[in-house]
Parts: C-alpha cells; structure tokens; sequence
C-alpha cells in the first residue's frame, strides 16, 4: 500500500467555493464597507481641523479607525482565500479573474487609507493631546503615531491615489507576471531511473540530494530553466524596482533602503550592528565550507554541494511522521504551541503536496476572517521539509496569540524583522530536539549539517541578496538592466558573501529569477529580516534556556504585541540593546559553536 499524499490545504470554512453565495455577498459587503469609510472620511476630513478640541477630535478619529480595521479584516480574508487558490494552482483562471476584480475594488481602499494617513498626517502637532482621551483612538496610538511620522514621505494624496491605481497594471502586474511564469515552469528530468516532468519546487528540492550525480544534473537542468524564461523575468523586476526608485524620489526618500528601515521599524545603526557582526561572521562560515567540501572530496564547494547532506540520516518521514515529529517536540517547549500545532494538522490548514502550478518555497497566510491561518510549503520527506513546516507553524502561533490577544487588523500589522521571531523560535525547538535524541556520531553530523545549512543561507546567502538588491536599485536609477548583468551582479554578491568558501566557477547565477522577494512592489530588501529573525530569535532561545518555564509568558506576549511596539522596545523587556554590536555577536558565537561542533565530527 503506497504512503498518501501530503495534503491539500482546505478554507471551506471561509467560504465554500469561489462561486458560492456566501463568496459572492462577502465581496459585496466589501464594496459597502469602503463606501462607508469614503463617506466618514469626506465628513470627517472637510469638518476636522487641527485647532478644534482634542476630545472632539478624539472619537472622530476613533470611529473611523474602528471602520478601518472592520474593512480590513474583511479585506485580508478575501485575499488570502483567493491567493488559497492560485498559489496552489496558478492555471486556475477564475480565481485569477477574481483576484483581479478584487484589486479593482481593494485600490478604493487604499484610496481612502491614503487620505486618512494624510489626515492623521495634518494633525500630528496635537496627536498626542487626542490620544489621551482614550477610546479606539489611544488604543491604537502606536499605529496612530506610526502613519502620522510616515506622512511626511507621502505624495499628495491624489498622487498616492493615482498610484496606487497604476500599480495594477504596473509593479502588480509584473510581480503576477513572475509568480505565473516561475510556478508554471517544469522541466523533463530522470530520476530514480524514470523520466519524469518536475516542476520548479520540485527540481530546486533536488539540491539535497544525497547523489552528487543527481545534484549535479539537477543544477545544470535548473540553469537551462531560468535561461529560458529570464528575459521576461529581468523585464519584470526592471519594472518593479524602477517602480520602487520613482515613487521613492517622489516622496521624498532618499532610497529603497530608507523606506525598507521605516516599515522595518528599526533604524541604520541597528541594521549597520546587525550588518558588521554577519560580516565578522564570515571566516566561520568559510571555514565551514571549506570543511565540507573535504568531506566531499573537493577543494571548494560548488553551488549544488551547498546543499549536501552529510552523515547517515537519510530517514524519509511521511507527512504523519513529520506531524508527530513536531507536535511531540512542540510539546516539550510550550503545551499550547503543541495544541495550535495539533489543530493545524487537524482541520487542514497546511498544503504540502509539490504539483504543477503550485508555487515554490514556502509561506503561512493569516486568513483573519476564521482567526485561523493557511500554510503552503512543498513536501519531499526531508528534514528540512519538517523544519520547513515547524517554521511555518511559527508564523501560524504568532498569528494565533495576536488573535487570542483579541487585536485589530492594524495591531497586527508586524515588520518583518520580528515576524520571524517565532518561526525561527520552532526551527531551532525541533532542531535542539533532533540533536539531544542522538548520541550517533553520524547522524548527529546529519543534523549539524542540516542547521548549518539553513544558518548559512540565512546569514551568508541573505547577505548577498543585500548586496544584490542594494547593487540593482542604484544601477536601476541609471537604466534598465539586461538579464546578462543581473547575472554578474548576483554572481559579485555572492563572491563577495561566500569569499572563497564556494567554487568563483560554479556559482548560481539565476537566484534572482525565482526568488519572490524582489518582485515585492510594496516592501524592498525582503532579505535582511530574515537574518535579524534568526539571530534575535537565537538571543532569545538563549534567554530561554537560562529561564525556563518563565519565559513562556512573556515570550507569548511579546509575541501578541509585536505590532504595537518598536523591535527595540520588544528587545528592551528582555534586556537586549539592538543597537550594540555585541548582542548580535553573542547570537553568531552560538553558531560558530556549531561550526566547531560539526568540524570536530
């Protein structure tokens, strides 16, 4: 009897089908909530003047912010129930019809935010003073505060409006242009002996095979991939950073970077820290490199050897397997991060099967509607598939304690520097997990191997994307670039990350073409949080350790208000300065205890 397949996500508890009834009045309801919220603000906005009462201003403001999250949730839920269906299935063309009719509506929305942060722009000498008075309006008086300070980097709002229209069929349309065009690719491959048609996911997912041979194939065969389709693609993030570049002159930013560190919530010195101490790191990791490349037999690393397994831990888990992997070890770290996991399994929010159409990668999705969230991720049996997973429920937890926190739609809007707090938090539970249950040399060689892996890409790999975007977007204002020299470009950054831990020779010249982070119109440099991710979430684990149990409440609410607080301010509970070099020097020592460990086997 042959294992079954990794499941399918299912959302029918959102709405039943996109032609359904329920579907179909939700959208309707959408159209209504955004009139109201055009009608309070014309109100609001010609009656409301800066120098009237603050505890007349105070509940104005509060009715509106109160329809906004209203909106909003509506809004998400809409969204994330149609991306349910073309991320998993991007040849499904009533639900991109449909997504598109949404859009269409949702830019009448962004209108009105847009005229609402102009407002809240207008009155922020007295915020403060309206704030005090309590109500919805002090409720959200980070969120407040927060679009009052990023006014002042705004177009006129007809301007901001036009350009949210034109997105459409702009940055938005060439951010469709890629995801279509990469998740519809496969390629013809032989595999255990049998040709076969993978798709993208798939075929990347090859890296860690334990075949050298295989990897090999597997690489050269992606290259020829990408070569076909990396003239439209260079097209579509030539549009989408140009985008980016002229919208940020217009208002007013000096760079890409700028606006990045805004939404990130976190300023230059603290991402200079974080900056200096990973390049600091980099001998470790090269000496790291360098060791596993004896272990292969070779001088250097070529790029399909990055992702070698090392050791005997070739166990293949089905996805039961990996569900109860994970739930147990949860378990041991909190009872109710085990039970949220459980509930995930349970009711079907996870989608693992890899299937033509399907995106790459990996992603979990809050569908705000349900108070429940969706996770996508591309399941071959491996460890780190099960790693993957855990990460992904970390997104979920972190979602579900906001939730349970009873927050609104705008107290839960997070930066991305600490949307990885959690994830990273259960990627290190199950891997601590795995190497405490082994007292074998070999597989505990497996695990390090594993960790390292995933601690390279996130420290070294995400350092070269850094350069790689920072390179594009000052090349960009220029002129456009050919596909030729985003090339040399992606190859530069990761010479100039990897040093020489990998072999100059053998380098991946196309990560640019798959990666979906460049291709987000609305939020640039989508890399170096992941790595502020890893190593607060490693500061954090560390702070555990010495803890214990206590750290459980506290984490959990730091967790439940991460979007009402500043990265600093959250790190500031726990004792942490950001902003000193020390603190994310701390954090890479633990890793370069693992190199050490993993030279020593």
């Amino acid at each position: 009897m042959s294992p079954a397949l990794p499941p399918h996500w299912d959302l029918s508890n959102v709405y039943p089908g996109l032609n359904s009834e329920p579907f179909k009045a939700a959208t309707l309801e959408f159209s209504k909530q955004i009139e109201a919220i055009e009608a309070l603000l014309a109100i609001r906005v010609q009656s409301a003047k800066p120098t009237d009462p603050p505890q007349q201003l105070n509940p104005l403001i509060g009715e509106l912010i109160d329809q906004i999250n209203q909106t909003l949730r509506l809004a998400d839920t809409l969204q994330a129930y149609l991306s349910s269906f073309i991320s998993t299935d991007s040849y499904n063309s009533e639900a991109q019809r449909l997504l598109s009719i949404y859009e269409q509506t949702r830019v009448h929305l962004d209108h009105s935010l847009v005229a609402f942060q102009s407002w809240i722009g207008s009155l922020s000498s007295v915020l403060p003073s309206i704030l005090s008075y309590g109500g919805s309006a002090q409720a959200h008086a980070f969120y407040l505060s927060e679009l009052a300070n990023r006014a002042k980097y705004m177009m006129k709002t007809d301007e901001e409006a036009l350009a949210a229209e034109l997105s459409l069929s702009g940055a938005g349309a060439w951010n469709k242009l890629q995801g279509t065009l990469t998740s519809q690719l496969s390629v013809n491959f032989k595999l255990d002996g049998h040709r076969q048609r993978l798709s993208m996911p798939a075929l990347i997912n090859l890296q860690n095979h334990p075949n050298e041979v295989v990897r090999h194939r597997a690489y050269l065969a992606e290259m020829r991939a990408w070569d076909r389709i990396r003239e439209p693609l260079a097209a579509a993030l030539n549009g989408i950073k140009g985008t980016v570049n002229t919208l940020n002159h217009h208002r007013g930013r000096p760079d890409a970077l700028h606006a990045t560190l805004d939404v990130a919530r976190i300023d230059q010195e603290t991402l200079d820290a974080m900056l200096s101490a990973m390049r600091s790191s980099f001998p470790a990791f090269q000496r790291y490199f360098k060791a596993k490349a004896a272990r292969l037999g070779k001088k250097a690393l070529a790029w399909w050897d990055l992702f070698a397994p090392s050791g005997k831990a070739s166990h293949v888990y089905t996805f039961d397997e990996a569900r109860e992997y994970i739930v147990d070890n949860f378990a041991r770290f909190s009872p109710d991060l085990a039970s949220f996991a459980q509930r995930a399994f349970d009711h079907h929010w996870i989608d693992a099967e890899q299937r033509p159409g399907k995106r790459g990668g990996a992603f979990c999705m809050e569908v705000p509607g349900v108070g429940e969230s969706r996770i996508l991720c591309n399941f071959d049996g491996s460890l780190d598939q099960v790693i993957t997973i855990a990460h992904e429920l970390g997104h979920g937890f972190h979602n579900d304690c906001m939730v349970k926190a009873g927050k609104t739609e705008t107290q839960k809007i997070i930066p991305m520097t600490v949307a990885e707090t959690a994830s990273i938090m259960c990627e290190t539970i199950i891997i601590k997990a795995a190497l405490a249950q082994t007292s074998d040399p070999q597989e505990k060689l497996a695990l390090l191997e594993n960790q390292l892996i995933g601690d390279s890409q996130v420290i070294v790999d995400i350092y070269s994307r850094f350069l790689f975007e920072q390179v594009v977007f000052e090349r960009r204002r220029q002129a456009e670039l050919s596909a030729d020299e985003l090339c040399a470009i992606m190859e530069r950054s990761q010479i100039a990350a990897y040093g020489d831990g990998l072999d100059p020779a053998h380098l991946h010249k196309y990560m640019w073409t798959w990666k979906p982070h460049y291709y987000y119109p609305n939020l640039s440099f989508y890399n170096f949080p992941y790595a502020f991710g890893l190593l607060f979430a490693t500061g954090l684990y560390a702070i555990y350790q010495e803890r214990g149990a206590s750290f459980i409440p506290d984490y959990v609410h730091l967790l439940a208000t991460t979007g009402e607080a500043s990265p600093a301010d959250l790190a500031a509970r726990f004792g942490i300065d950001l902003r000193q070099e020390s603190f994310w020097n701390d954090s890479l020592a633990t890793i370069s205890q693992r190199i050490d460990q993993y030279c020593a086997l």
